[in-house]
C-alpha cells in the first residue's frame, strides 16, 4: 500500500485561503486517482475533490468553485487548493489513493476555519 503524508492545515481566517499538500511513496501513475476527503466529528467522511492519473477532476458539489485539485507527477504529490474559507470547512482533511485493489489513507490534517 501507498504511504501518505500530508501537511498544510492549520488556523485559518474567513475568507482566507489554505492549500493542503499530500505526498505519496509511489508514483502517481501507479495509482487510480487521488483524492482529498474530510470529516467532522460524527459525521461521516465525504469527498472534497478527486484526480484520476488521466487528469479527470471531480469536485463535491458542495465546494464548487471554491477548490482546485492538482497533482505534481514529478513530485508524487497532489495539492488541494480552498478558497474563501468558511467556518463550516473546518474539518480533519484526509488524502486518499485509490489503487482499485488497495485503498490507502493519510492520518489527515486539521483545517479550522475561525476568527
Amino acid at each position: 500500500q501507498v504511504q501518505l503524508v500530508e501537511s498544510g492545515g492549520g488556523l485559518v481566517q474567513p475568507g482566507g485561503s489554505l492549500r493542503l499538500t499530500c505526498a505519496a511513496s509511489t508514483s502517481l501513475f501507479e495509482i487510480h486517482s487521488m483524492g482529498w476527503y474530510r470529516q467532522i466529528p460524527e459525521k461521516q467522511r465525504e469527498l472534497v475533490a478527486d484526480i484520476s492519473s488521466s487528469g479527470h477532476i471531480n469536485n463535491a458539489t458542495s465546494v464548487k468553485g471554491r477548490v482546485s485539485i492538482s497533482r505534481d507527477a514529478s513530485r508524487n504529490t497532489v495539492y488541494l487548493e480552498i478558497n474563501t474559507l468558511k467556518p463550516d470547512a473546518t474539518a480533519v482533511y484526509y488524502c486518499h489513493a485509490d489503487q482499485l485493489l488497495h485503498h490507502s489513507w493519510g492520518q489527515g490534517t486539521q483545517v479550522t476555519v475561525s476568527s
